[in-house]
């Protein structure tokens, strides 16, 4: 494998698990769903743009696992207590 070639496999992988991980905020599915997905397009911007992809398309792949990370956590997997 090439130097690319895993750059490109490991962007996916460190979206997936950034989102995954930041997905569970809020308490109702939905809004789970809304912040994960909010986080992982973010997170999936700047990390396409860092390896030299597109930032819209590490948008569109973040922000996709990060809804769909949201929406199917439990809210009490980790509960940090209410927001201030």
């Amino acid at each position: 494998m090439t130097r690319i070639s895993i750059r490109k496999l490991m962007t996916p992988v460190l979206l997936a698990g950034l989102a995954l991980s930041l997905a569970a905020c809020g308490y109702t599915p939905g809004s789970r769903a809304l912040s994960g997905g909010a986080i992982g397009a973010g997170t999936g911007a700047i990390l396409g743009a860092a390896t030299g992809g597109s930032a819209a398309t590490g948008a569109l792949i973040g922000g996709g696992i990060g809804a769909i990370g949201g929406a199917v956590t439990n809210p009490n997997t980790i509960n940090l207590g209410h927001a201030p």
